[in-house]
């Protein structure tokens, strides 16, 4: 199996920490961000993991290096010349991946429950990208018709409703809503979409741009899916123990 590490963003939520080392080398509980979702996936069947990076890049190519790559196969999406958002970092590094495979994105800094050998196995065939949810507080959703396929975004905060359905945009309500886990898989039969897009632009944008054409970005209930974003100071003592009980 196969995934995509996003590790090149800036931390700015974790400064000062990121003023001298990259997100993906924060410790929690003795261990940088990175080992722990590498170790996590080898541990879930992954043999071959792209890591995409820009800020401080060499400390994570350093590290990866000085471990053997943890025993896998682990190459390098290298970002320094430009930070691309997620769309562009999936477009730049699918070359490091074998032809024609679907593979895992999952972000750095993302501590959760989810067996990630299951969620591949809930990727099927028919669909150009599997989008993982839940239940749970957020401002922030996704929106699923009956069939589970996106067909919008709301934020309840601004009552911004984005879709380029007529029927989400009368209805939104009508929609089934859940917050994005950060975590989905992505079909290589979505690349010849991204020819005409920007150097970098966002993935969701992408998707429901997709979704407008008839490609098949479906959404996964996780029920009991537990997760933590570690992009602040505060969520540190959270991430050492979420790891530590887990």
């Amino acid at each position: 199996m196969n995934a995509f590490i996003l590790a090149a963003g800036l931390g700015t939520r974790l400064k000062p920490l990121t003023d001298h080392m990259p997100k993906a080398m924060v410790p929690v509980a003795g261990k940088p961000l990175i080992e722990h979702l590498i170790l996590k996936l080898k541990a879930s069947g992954f043999s071959h993991i792209v890591v995409n990076v820009h800020h401080f890049a060499q400390q994570i190519i350093d590290f990866i290096d000085a471990n053997q790559q943890f025993g896998i196969d682990i190459r390098i999406s290298d970002e320094r010349d430009c930070l691309l958002d997620t769309g562009g970092a999936i477009r730049k590094a699918s070359p490091l991946f074998p032809e024609g495979e679907p593979f895992l994105i999952h972000n750095v800094d993302i501590l959760h429950n989810l067996d990630l050998a299951e969620a591949c196995r809930q990727h099927s065939s028919d669909a150009d990208a599997t989008l993982f949810v839940s239940q749970r507080t957020s401002n922030r959703h996704l929106l699923f018709d009956e069939e589970g396929m996106l067909m919008g975004r709301d934020n309840t905060t601004t009552g911004e409703v984005d879709t380029p359905f007529a029927e989400v945009r009368q209805n939104p309500q009508s929609f089934n809503a859940y917050p994005f886990s950060g975590i989905h898989i992505f079909s290589p039969a979505l690349l010849p979409l991204m020819e005409t897009w920007p150097e970098k632009f966002p993935i969701i944008n992408f998707y429901l741009d997709a979704a407008s054409k008839g490609r098949r970005i479906k959404g996964i209930e996780i029920p009991g899916l537990h997760l933590l974003d570690v992009g602040k100071l505060d969520t540190l003592e959270q991430a050492e123990q979420f790891i530590t009980s887990s």
